[in-house]
């Protein structure tokens, strides 16, 4: 088989790496100039929390999240396991109980073994949730693995490639299985797909350290404070129901900020080194679909949980290609008609 997957973020190279290692002849095309220009999966927070992401996501973002962690320790050595911390101020300590009644694989964690985690931390917080198997990644850096891994393999990633529906044709004419992972940019052929904003900024303060994502807890703005070394943070991010990704405004920056500031003062003194949006791709119930539409193979909708679900729905894509498998739980009915013809 040869295959054109279309999209050069996390879920399209994920594909690509699937059906190359299975013996497929690949390439991508990518509308960009270069990796991660436009691509929201450039500015992730790069957390593979599946424990932690059941708190509000469905049943099957934690199924299928937990094959992200050996995968991504497989394909990236970069990737950092050593769990998230949940914490919550006091006068949101509830927050932190039903976040535990909601979830599973967490431990508490007193003020004294907190310290001894994280000692930034100290004296901020009396308790905390600690969910051990969880692991971190920059995603930056695993996106550029990712494209090494490829050229390795002797796959080439094209940047630069408009691919328009009469291209689409000529690749299906030469004998090419197309694989669409373009997020947003499908949504002419997947109308029911929305935009979800996310705000993030990147700050660098070398006099604190954190070995995991902090994920604080507050009733109205959930933030997440991911380490990338070398004193350098990404605080994130917001969820917006907008395709608007021009901006970030003042209300989301002072959100963004002073989380990081009431996490620890000190972060007061950060620099800034980044201010980025991005527009996530979702259907309505934000988990992700393989659907079949005049000849393509979609791979979209991942909502929040690109990095998460990246590898399981590419492990299912090449399966759906190579082995006539069929998985109910991301396509619809029409799509399975269609395997069985």
């Amino acid at each position: 088989m040869k295959a054109t997957v279309i999209g050069a973020g996390v879920v399209g190279l994920a594909c690509a790496v699937e059906l190359s290692e299975r013996g497929v002849d690949v390439e991508v095309l990518e509308r960009s100039d270069s990796l991660g220009e436009s691509a929201c999966s450039w500015r992730a927070g790069g957390m593979l929390a599946p424990w932690c992401e059941a708190e509000g996501a469905e049943p099957l973002v934690k199924q299928l999240g937990e094959e992200a962690i050996p995968w991504w320790r497989e394909k990236f050595p970069g990737t950092v396991q050593n769990g998230t911390l949940v914490v919550a101020h006091g006068r949101d300590v509830v927050e932190l109980t039903e976040f535990a009644r909601r979830t599973e694989g967490h431990r508490h964690v007193s003020r004294s073994e907190l310290e001894a985690l994280e000692p930034d931390l100290a004296d901020r917080f009396q308790q905390a949730l600690l969910y051990e198997r969880e692991a971190h990644l920059d995603p930056r850096a695993a996106l550029s693995a990712l494209v090494e891994r490829l050229s390795a393999r002797g796959v080439p990633v094209r940047f630069g490639e408009t691919v328009d529906p009469e291209r689409v044709r000529s690749l299906r004419s030469r004998g090419r299985t197309v694989v669409n992972c373009s997020g947003l940019a499908a949504r002419d052929v997947l109308p029911d797909l929305r935009g979800v904003k996310g705000e993030m900024a990147l700050i660098r303060l070398r006099e604190i350290s954190l070995r995991r994502p902090v994920r604080v807890l507050h009733p109205r703005i959930p933030i997440y404070i991911v380490p990338r070394g070398d004193g350098l943070f990404m605080v994130g991010a917001t969820m917006i129901e907008s395709d608007d990704e021009g901006r970030v405004s003042v209300r989301s920056l002072l959100e963004l900020l002073t989380a990081a500031y009431a996490l620890n003062p000190a972060f007061g003194e950060a620099e800034v080194v980044e201010l980025a949006t991005g527009v996530r791709p979702a259907f309505m119930d934000n988990l992700p679909r393989i659907r079949r539409r005049e000849d393509v193979l979609h791979v979209n909708g991942f909502f929040r949980h690109g990095f998460l679900l990246a590898p399981a729905l590419a492990r299912m894509a090449a399966e759906v290609l190579l082995d006539d498998r069929r998985f109910p739980e991301v396509m619809d009915e029409d799509h399975r008609e269609w395997l069985r013809a």
